[in-house]
């Protein structure tokens, strides 16, 4: 019986260490992140690749690389810490950013950008909402500037400012399940879809 139980207290601590430090799995709830992510889509998160982090005060002890533009990152919602968001890396540190009638423009330059889509064909003045006119801001020391590619339906940097590098959980990195909830199927097609 100790022998079982010993067993089990390692296979949890195994457990707790891998979600810690190295993978942890995640699911989508919106639509803010069509078309590489889907509502119902589980993907898994790389959490070392950005280093190692202390739990709780966030301080990362093993530096690894940092994230880069263009990235699928997951972190901490600034607005409420109990929630985590996942967005695509625009801007880093130092990254002049400015969006002009829908178009990205980054360091002063227009940003191709394969992954952005728009959904709604009105514009809206800077004045009126972030959505389609904002900035230009520089993004600061430590920080991300991240947006839905879904862009018109993404509650982003637009509208709640940069993520702290030290709230970024981790980069997504492959698809491992995707459910439809509305036709109530399993998406095949995307199950093992590496993330780029």
């Amino acid at each position: 019986m100790q022998e079982y139980i010993e067993a089990i207290i390692i296979a949890i601590l195994i457990a707790v260490f891998i979600r810690t430090f190295i993978i942890q799995a995640f699911k989508i709830p919106s639509r803010s992140m069509v078309p590489a992510l889907l509502v119902g889509d589980h993907l898994l998160v790389n959490k070392f690749i950005y280093g190692v982090k202390i739990p709780f005060f966030r301080k990362t002890i093993i530096p690894v690389t940092q994230p880069e533009r263009g990235d699928i990152v997951v972190f901490i919602y600034p607005n409420d810490r109990s929630k985590d968001f996942i967005k695509r890396v625009i801007g880093i540190s130092g990254d002049k950013i400015e969006i002009k009638n829908k178009k990205i423009f980054l360091n002063g330059k227009e940003y191709t950008d394969s992954y952005g889509i728009y959904s709604d064909s009105i514009t809206y003045p800077g004045d009126m909402q972030p959505r389609d006119n904002y900035g230009p801001v520089t993004v600061p020391q430590e920080s991300l500037f991240v947006m839905g590619d879904n862009r018109d339906e993404s509650a982003d940097s637009r509208y709640w400012g940069f993520v702290d590098l030290k709230d970024v959980e981790g980069k997504a990195f492959i698809i491992y399940w995707s459910w439809n909830s509305e036709d109530h199927n399993l998406r095949w097609q995307r199950l093992g879809n590496l993330l780029f």
